[in-house]
């Protein structure tokens, strides 16, 4: 019970962004409804559309869950507006899940389908934490199955499919009083087309279709250590390190920290900086010198960085302890993107852009 608490003491501070990965696996996720607009705009891309969630408890040991995510996308980034034209196109994505708990495990099986005019995507997840030493420790395994289906606009001819496998492992240990710390494992096959039909590569600085290996397998490793630091003023700081490789040579390494406090007790404020770098993938080239068996010119396979800074602000309009609780909550993202060797063929300069992250919406708990 002193791990429960500890744990969602934390979490509150953090704006409830890790609340989900640390309410006790007996008790099933509370009642809740939410409801968010977000636009994003950078390079070219503009996406906007609204979201809702609602999840909803059956006695005291099943929860069941839907949502609503809408990306009504603008989309004249630089690929684009180099090899064709900007275009205009609505994504829909629908997901269902139920929670259930037994003992001190919590089961979640759930599903998501999205679609596009030229894009299909589903998939099947289950997921088991457990709970060990009386509360200390939380281990988590998950497993997702996707079927994609890839299309491409003004030719009903093509149509290719891409198969997703992927495999969980988290663990969550209480350190002291004040402290946290977690290590989750994650692991990626792909089998299928996993390019662009529209991507073009360049070689010998002619245009040429992309071509990509069918097979793909990532890895990933996450270290999080998170604590409260605070005396009377509840602060609690953060940080976490990510690993990513694959079998296409990339390699990536993401960093973030970020600090929350309250200020009052309806105000709470968070702030975090998160840094990004990568390598390119084996057969990426900004001008391929020869014909190879796989070339490409996507950009999110080449040598890049990004900078994030980013806040949230959270204010509780209404509140009564065990009954319901009434939130909004605003959130803002500036991201940098530099690419090293991906150049703006129209400058010949190498490319980078600024891109905008806006979150707003309100969460109802009850």
């Amino acid at each position: 019970m002193a791990a429960t608490s500890l744990w969602r003491r934390v979490a509150g501070l953090l704006g409830g962004m890790l609340a989900a990965s640390g309410a006790r696996a007996v008790d099933v996720p509370v009642d809740q409804a939410e409801a968010m607009v977000h636009v994003y705009q950078g390079g070219g891309v503009t996406a906007s559309g609204p979201a809702l969630l609602v999840r909803k408890g059956l006695a005291e040991r099943v929860s069941l869950s839907g949502s609503y995510y809408i990306d009504a996308v603008s989309n004249a980034s630089i690929d684009v507006v180099t090899t064709a034209s900007p275009f205009k196109e609505k994504r829909t994505e629908y997901g269902l899940g139920v929670d259930y708990a037994v003992r001190d495990a919590l089961i979640t099986l759930s599903t998501s389908a999205s679609r596009e005019p030229d894009y299909d995507s589903g998939s099947v997840s289950l997921d088991v934490s457990q709970e060990t030493f009386g509360g200390m420790t939380t281990v988590a395994l998950g497993y997702t199955r996707g079927a994609d289906e890839v299309r491409k606009k003004d030719d009903p001819g093509f149509a290719e499919d891409v198969t997703r496998w992927q495999y969980r492992l988290g663990i969550t240990q209480i350190l002291t009083p004040r402290w946290l710390a977690s290590a989750n494992f994650e692991i990626v096959s792909e089998d299928g087309f996993l390019g662009s039909p529209y991507r073009a590569a360049r070689v010998f600085g002619a245009a040429v279709p992309e071509r990509n290996p069918s097979t793909r397998s990532s890895r990933s490793l996450k270290l999080r250590v998170i604590g409260d630091v605070g005396s009377g003023a509840r602060t609690a700081v953060r940080g976490e390190y990510r690993y990513f490789w694959d079998t296409w040579d990339i390699r990536a390494h993401t960093t973030e920290f970020g600090v929350s406090r309250y200020f009052g007790d309806a105000w709470l404020a968070d702030a975090f900086l998160r840094l990004y770098s990568q390598s390119a993938a084996l057969f990426y080239s900004d001008n391929a010198p020869g014909e190879t068996t796989f070339v490409s010119r996507n950009r999110q396979l080449s040598t890049f960085n990004s900078v994030g800074l980013g806040a949230k602000v959270s204010y509780t309009f209404k509140q009564v302890p065990g009954q319901y609780e009434l939130k909004a909550h605003g959130s803002y993202e500036l991201v940098q993107f530099k690419f090293k060797d991906f150049t703006d063929i129209r400058t010949g300069s190498p490319y980078a852009f600024n891109a905008n992250v806006l979150q707003l919406f309100v969460s109802a708990s009850f």
